[in-house]
Parts: C-alpha cells; structure tokens; sequence
C-alpha cells in the first residue's frame, strides 16, 4: 500500500496543488482544454460513487457548495460515516458543512493547502477541481500498489506490464501514450479477450479505438465515460489528470481478475511441481521393474550348471559369460546407478514441495534393487569358479580319454591274430626240434602275455577313472574296456589249453635250440622295453607351470642317459642272431633260421630301435615346445599382475578420494561438485586400463591358466571395484547436486551449509556418510539444538527421528540432516497457501466448479485437478462442485486421499 507521505507527493498533485495550478497559468503551460476534461472526468468519476446512493451532479462547481453532496460522496467512498450536516440554507451553513468534509479528508492524512471552504462555497472551479482531485488520489489511486512503487507509478506499470504483449501499444505516461486509445484496448482485452477483437484495431483509427474502449467498459465493465474521445485526440497533450482517474477505473474493476491471476500462477507451480513428481515415481517404477526383470531372467542362466559334457561346449559357454560381461551387463550398471539418482533427486524433491516421502510399490525399494543386484554378482562369481573347475575337470578327461584310446589300440595291435595263433595245431606235424621250439615259443609268448597284464589293467583301470569322473562317451569305451578284457580272458584260457597240450607232446619232442631260446629269452623283454619306450615317448601330458615341463624335460633326459646300456643289449641279441645264421650255413640245417621260440626278428628289434632313436629327437622337440608355452603362461601371469597390481590400487585410492569429497571436507558445494565431475573424467579416460586388463586375462583364460602368485587381485575384484568407484561417483554427484537445490531452494548460505557439514562430519567418525540416534542427537546439541533430558526431550527427539528417518533404518544420512535443518529455519510452500489460492478462484466458496478451473487454469493442470477432486460433500454444494480443500491437503500428505 501506498503511504500518506508518498501519495501526498505524487507530481505534486497534493500539497500545494493550487499554487501549482497558478505557477503554471502563469508560465503559459497549463492548457485550457485540461480543465474542460478534469470538469467531465471528475464529474463522472462522482457520478459513479453517487448512484449507489440514488443521486449525481450535473455541474460540479455549483452541485458541492452547500457540501450536502460533497459529505455523501466521502461517506459512500470510503464507508464511513460523517458528522451529521447542517440543513439550513444559509451560506455559513454551506461552509459549516464543506468544512466537515475537508476535516474529513484531513483526518485521513491529506494536508490541503491553499483549499478553503469558501473557494468551494463560492463556485471556485480550479478549488473544487483541485478538491476533488485530492479525493481521487487519496480515495481512488493510493491504494494502488505495485512493487512498492508511489502511486502513480505503480499504477504506470501496472499498465506497462498488461499492455506489454500488444502491438503499437507502449505506454510511457498518462498524456500522450493513451491518446490513439489502443492502450485502452489492450487492458481490455488483456483481461476480457471475450469482449475486444484487438487483432481488428488499427493505430490509424484513434475515434474509433477510444469509442469502442469506452463503450465496452461502460457496457461491461460498469465503468462510465469520463473521457471526451474528441477533446483526447485535438488535445496536443491530454490531462494526466484526467486520464489517471479513468485507467484507475480499469485497475479496480480488473482487481478481483488480478488475484485471481495470482492464486492460478501459485495452484500452476504447485501442480506443476506433482505433476514432475509423479513422473519421476513412474519413470523409478519402470525403470525398477525392468531391472528387477532382467536380473529375475538372469539368474537362471547363472544358476544352470549344465553342460553337454564336453571341453569343447564348456568354453562355448565361458564365450557366452564374456559376452554377457562385456555387452549385456555394463548397460545395466549405467541403469542402476540411473535408477538410484533418479530416486534420490526425487526423494529430494519431494522433501523441498513439503510432500510426503514416496515409497515405491512393494519389491521395488532401492533396497530390494540392491539386493537383487549382490544376488546377480554372487551368481556371476559362483558361476564362473564352476566354469573354470569344469574346464579343468573336462580338459583331464579328454587327456584320459586319449591315453585310453592310445592304450587300447596299441593292446590290439599287439592281439591282433594271437587266439589264431593259439587255436593252430601246427606242432602236430613238427618234428622234436621244432616241438620243444614251438614249446619254447609258447613260453615266450607266456612271458609276453604276462607283461601284458599291466597294460590290460592300466586300460580298465582308466576306463574306471572316466565312468567316475561322468565322461561324455563313457558308453563307447566301456564297450572297447569290455571287449579287451573279454579277449584277455579267452587268450588266458587258449594259453592254457595250448600249453597242455605241448606238455603232453614233450615226452617226445626233447631236443632243443639253445641259441634260439637265448635270443627269445633275451629279444622278448627288450621287444617289451622298446613297445614300452615308444609307448612313452609319444605319451600325452598336461603341465600348468614351468616347474611341472621342467621335471619332464629332466626325466626325459634321465632316461637318454640309459639309451647306451640299451644299444648294448641291442648289439647282444643282434649278435645271438647272426650267430644262429653262422651255424645254420655251417652246418646247413633245414630250417634252422625260423626261430621256434618267438615271432621276433632281428629286423623287427632293429626297426622298433631304429623307431625309438628317432623319437628320442621328436620328444625333445614336444617337451621344449610345451616349456616355450609354459613360459609364455608365465609372461602371461606377469602381465597381468603388473597391470593389476597397477590398476587395483589406483581405484582404491580414487574409491577414497570420492568419498572424501563425498563428505564435504573440501571447499564450496560448487568446488565439490566440479572436483567429482573432474574424477567421473578422470574415471573415464582411464577406462583404456581396465579393457586392456581384460584383454590380458582373456589371454590368460584361452591360455588355461587358473592361478597367478604375482598378484592378489582377480579380474572379478577389479571389475567389482570399478563397478563400485562408478556407482561412488554417480551418486555423490547426485547427492552434492541435491543439496544445492536444497541450499538454493531453501536460501541457506553457503556458511551455513559449511556448519551444517562440518557438525555431521565431526560425529560422522567412520566417514560413512551417516550418523547413529545418539550421533545425530550430539550433533543437534552441538549446532544449539535444544533436547531436554526428560522423557518429554525423548518424545521430541523421537518426533524429530521420526522426520529424518521415516523408514526406520537406525540411520540418520545428510541429506535428509540437511532438509531437516533447513526447515527449521526457512519457510516452504504449505497446504494453507494452495488452499487460499482455489478459494479465491472460487470466489469464497468452499467448493469450486470444473468450469471454473478451466476458465482458470491451464487445460492439462485444469483436468489434472478435475480427475483428481473429490466431489464436495459440505452443506450449500451444487451438482458438480469439487472439494479443493482435500485435495489440496492431500498434495502435502495431509489426509488420507
């Protein structure tokens, strides 16, 4: 409002108005015209106060001077009541009564200068202008207020800001800005669009444009003509005067549409802010459904500890967990961490409009997302240790799987054709010496077979192993266990019966070949040394380390050492044959070369050595091609733990820098927020480290190394700790973010937000980010809380937890310190304000219509509200009327809608 001092000062149109009105008359510049439109102006101005007391004037000069009328206008503008007034008609009567008026006035706070009662009396024109005038202002233009501006230009820009979107339309005074009457129009229209076409309106029409303002507000807005459309356009600069009172006319008639205005701008940002609200609780919802929903699909496959059996479809399977690591995962970090500061900004939010905390639908809390989330990682943990002991499970049984199959077929080679041999009845037409030969040879034969025995257990011994150990085509090489052993059995036993039956034939065959036994006895376990080292030195071996390579490359060459003792038998058996071949051409024996006791040879012995000598050199090449991969392993091991060794504590040190800043412990909000924005790209660009490391340990997992002694991190920590320093990060930026909109939302100062930080941290003793009841009640002490030691100083902390940790977690966190901190000593927006809002809008009314909204407020918030309003229930209701008063209370959590 306007005070007395600066109305009384207003262009000077107060105090001393009629030495101003002399000063200039006698200057020249005071237009005759000016008074010809204040005498029309004033006069409709009174006229439109008197009619509500069923009276006018017609000459304003001669109608006030017996004050009669003069004392009913005061009365019926102001709503006072004046002294009673004198009847009689004589002139001392007259100024009796105008001089009530005048006191009227004065006691209002108007000091009238130069204004008498006789000037009135008497007709003066200029005094009773100047009176008149004086009651405008006070009566009329005073009150105007905007911006705490004087009257006059509170009412100036009060005009500006209405016209301002209209063309040809800039108002700059009161005199020359209104002549063309398009600002007229404007304000109509600005206000009443239903009443003016104001795009019709042409600056070359002035008559027109006044005409059709002054009309309308006449017609409609009950505002008479004061203003002589001819007298405003021949006029070089129209009475101020005059035209003030008219557009103080047009602020009193748009006042009521100009709170209305007001209470829809305040009940716009208040929807406006729920609306936001409940978008975000259905973006958290959907966001956290699909979520849960792509851990719920996943964890099958986690659990799942099938395979086909085979090495070949379990390292299929580690390409498929690669591939969920590296493509379908990392997304879902970036939506957790999305979905978590989604939830915080709105938490924040919500605390900020004073709205009720949001609890997401059951299953959905961050909490129960967390847990879902350490599910899927543990899951991801376990399901890799079983992949990689499945490898090594399977990579030893295709290794046992080999050496049956090599041992197999090396057994039936060596079969091949000897149950044949053992059913001939070839020594029924043999002579004695070649009896006791055919003798001899079976018992050579006897002792092969029974080196043999090992061989045959070695074979079901490692069929057993495979059965035990689940292998894939156990069916198959139990058939081939079964079929040798079968054999086995019917050898043993056709052994036996030929072996009767040479018995039986020894009473006549005696005579036998010494030499040819000799080399038999002789030739047969070197035949057996020499199947068994080839056996040996084409064997297959799996090693891990460059120590286990080593031991064979030593036995290996352990055994070369014993090649010269063996190249001595060799030369010893070789000799016994030559010496059979120089007695049989000496003595020319008839079959004297076929050696009776053995099907070996000299030339088989001398093949079979000939074979070893030459897969001595091949093992050597095997045994030093696997140390060169173990090696390779190593250089592996190596590589990766000196990245490792150089990553992992890199994200440890960035881990504590960010929680750090987390805590506030460095410089402004705005220093904090900048700093982790600075780590989030520092975390960023070094992004190449951790692919590298991936890299590396692919390597090392397509290497089949499963353990490394250089360092202690495993590529499951670091992808952990990564995960962990990028989530660390998101959310501190979140939470730094969130507290200056809480410092500029809630006009805090940074000095108070530093106190407010620097109590937290000191009773934060762990730097968890959270305080403990009895912490969080020391802190309040500390910050000048007072928390009397009485059970009604419990009740109130219990209140005041119950604000800061509405779910109960036995937690108090900083944001929600800082909320509750902030609200002890700002003011927020409340259910009262919005309230107060609908009701003027209502017009008073309890209640409020639908058409009433839409002609208010926007259409999606006038719908948003219409939905959402119960119908009112009170006395005095009509069909369709709305109860604004609960729903308004249900914005702020108030009431149980």
């Amino acid at each position: 409002m306007i005070s007395t001092d600066g109305y009384n000062n207003i262009d000077h149109y107060g105090d001393g108005y009629m030495e101003q009105e002399e000063e200039w008359e006698r200057e020249g510049l005071l237009d005759p015209a000016w008074e010809k439109q204040q005498k029309k102006t004033f006069t409709a101005w009174c006229n439109s106060h008197l009619r509500k007391a069923g009276t006018a004037i017609e000459n304003i000069e001669e109608d006030f001077r017996n004050g009669l009328k003069l004392m009913l206008l005061l009365e019926v503008i102001s709503g006072e009541t004046l002294p009673k007034p004198d009847r009689g008609k004589m002139r001392f009567h007259k100024i009796a009564n105008v001089n009530k008026a005048l006191d009227f006035i004065a006691s209002k706070g108007v000091k009238l200068v130069s204004i008498g009662a006789e000037e009135i009396v008497d007709g003066n024109l200029k005094m009773t202008l100047g009176m008149i005038w004086t009651i405008i202002l006070r009566f009329a233009i005073q009150d105007i207020s905007v911006e705490e501006m004087t009257a006059k230009e509170g009412l100036l820009l009060w005009c500006q800001r209405k016209t301002a979107p209209y063309k040809n339309v800039n108002v700059q005074n009161f005199h020359l800005s209104f002549k063309d009457g398009l600002a007229f129009c404007a304000l109509i229209h600005r206000h009443r669009p239903d009443l003016i076409d104001y795009n019709k309106l042409s600056k070359d029409n002035p008559l027109e444009n006044l005409n059709t303002a002054f009309d309308v507000a006449e017609k409609y807005l009950d505002i008479p003509r004061m203003l002589d459309p001819d007298d405003l356009i021949n006029t070089p600069k129209p009475d101020e005067r005059a035209i003030m009172t008219y557009v103080s006319c047009y602020y009193h008639a748009f006042q009521g549409a100009q709170q209305a205005e007001t209470a829809a701008n305040r009940i716009c940002k208040v929807l406006k802010v729920n609306q936001e609200n409940e978008r975000l609780m259905e973006e958290y919802e959907r966001l956290a459904s699909d979520l849960l929903e792509w851990i719920r699909r996943t964890m099958p496959w986690l659990n799942s500890r099938q395979t086909d059996n085979s090495l070949a479809g379990c390292q299929r399977k580690l390409e498929e967990y690669r591939t969920y690591r590296r493509k379908h995962k990392p997304p879902r970090v970036e939506q957790k961490a999305k979905l978590e500061t989604n939830f915080n900004t709105l938490q924040t939010k919500l605390r900020l409009s004073n709205r009720p905390a949001y609890m997401p639908t059951e299953g959905k809390m961050v909490s129960d997302i967390a847990n879902a989330w350490k599910g899927l990682e543990n899951a991801e943990k376990a399901f890799e240790e079983w992949l990689l002991s499945e490898m090594m499970r399977l990579e030893r049984l295709e290794h046992l799987a080999e050496k049956f199959r090599r041992k197999a077929d090396a057994h039936e080679e060596w079969t091949r054709g000897k149950e044949e041999m053992l059913q001939s009845q070839d020594f029924r037409q043999c002579r004695l010496n070649e009896l006791k030969a055919l003798k001899k040879k079976h018992e050579a034969f006897e002792s092969d077979l029974a080196a043999h025995q090992d061989r045959v257990e070695q074979i079901a011994a490692i069929a057993q192993e495979l059965n035990t150990l689940d292998y894939h085509d156990s069916v198959s090489v139990n058939a081939r266990c079964q079929r040798i052993c079968d054999q086995w059995d019917r050898l043993g036993a056709l052994t036996q019966r030929r072996r009767q039956a040479l018995d039986d034939a020894e009473r006549i065959l005696e005579k036998i070949d010494i030499l040819h036994l000799e080399f038999a006895k002789r030739a047969a376990p070197f035949n057996n040394w020499l199947d068994g080292t080839r056996e040996d030195l084409v064997d297959i071996f799996i090693v891990h380390t460059v120590e286990e390579i080593q031991g064979l490359i030593d036995a290996h060459a352990h055994f070369k050492a014993t090649l010269g003792e063996a190249d001595k038998e060799y030369q010893t058996i070789v000799g016994l044959v030559r010496e059979v071949e120089a007695i049989v051409k000496q003595h020319q024996i008839p079959g004297g070369l076929e050696n009776p006791y053995t099907t070996l040879t000299a030339h088989d012995l001398t093949r079979k050595w000939s074979d070893v000598r030459q897969l001595v050199p091949q093992r050597d090449a095997t045994l030093q091609a696997e140390l060169r991969k173990q090696q390779n392993n190593e250089m592996l091991r190596r590589q990766f733990a000196e990245k490792a060794n150089a990553v992992g504590p890199w994200i440890e040190r960035q881990l504590d820098a960010v929680t750090a800043i987390g805590m506030g412990l460095h410089g402004t909000l705005e220093d904090q927020l900048h700093r982790l924005k600075e780590y989030e790209q520092g975390v960023y660009a070094y992004k190449p480290h951790i692919e590298e490391l991936e890299k590396i340990h692919q390597a090392v997992q397509e290497s089949m190394i499963f353990e490394n002694r250089y360092t202690q991190y495993t590529m499951d920590t670091l992808r952990v700790g990564w995960e962990q320093l990028l989530t660390s990060i998101n959310r501190n930026i979140n939470e730094v973010e969130n507290q200056i909109l809480t410092r500029d939302s809630k006009g805090i100062t940074q000095q108070q937000l530093n106190e407010f930080r620097s109590s937290f941290n000191h009773f934060d003793k762990n730097r968890t980010g959270r305080l403990t009841p009895e912490e969080f009640k020391s802190c309040l002490v500390s910050l000048g809380y007072s928390i009397g030691k009485d059970r009604q100083g419990d009740i109130d902390f219990q209140r005041i937890l119950h604000v800061v940790d509405p779910n109960s977690t036995g937690y108090v966190h900083f944001d929600a310190f800082l909320d509750f901190m902030t609200r002890e000593s700002t003011d927020t927006d409340t259910a009262e304000q919005v309230i107060d809002s609908f009701r003027i809008l209502a017009g008073d009314k309890p209640y409020i219509l639908p058409d009433e909204l839409r002609r208010e407020l926007p259409p999606d918030q006038a719908e948003y509200c219409i939905q959402r309003m119960p119908p009112f229930k009170g006395a005095g209701g009509v069909p369709g009327a709305l109860d604004y008063i609960a729903f308004s209370t249900a914005l702020y959590g108030q009431s149980d809608l």
